[in-house]
């Protein structure tokens, strides 16, 4: 059986054991023996983009509402057809 252990680093890249303030790490599994079996390495910082004048959620907000909107009009034209 596998066993699984996970190793956090902050935003500069120093060890820590807080999940919380983790922005990076990896899943270390070994096997029975010991052995290094796989290495996952995970990101967990969040980019924003400089060029978006709105947050990510905002303009995902507002593209969900136009394609909502353009399903009603196709609704619309098609039952008026």
């Amino acid at each position: 059986m596998a066993v699984r252990s996970v190793r956090y680093r902050d935003e500069s890249g120093r060890p820590t054991d807080d999940p919380s303030i983790a922005a990076s790490g990896e899943v270390v599994e070994r096997d029975d023996r010991g052995h290094i079996h796989r290495r996952t390495p995970f990101f967990l910082t969040r980019h924003e983009l400089p060029w978006l004048p709105v947050g990510e959620a905002a303009l995902l907000v507002w593209v969900l509402v136009a394609l909502i909107a353009v399903w009603l009009v196709i609704g619309l034209v098609l039952r008026l057809t």
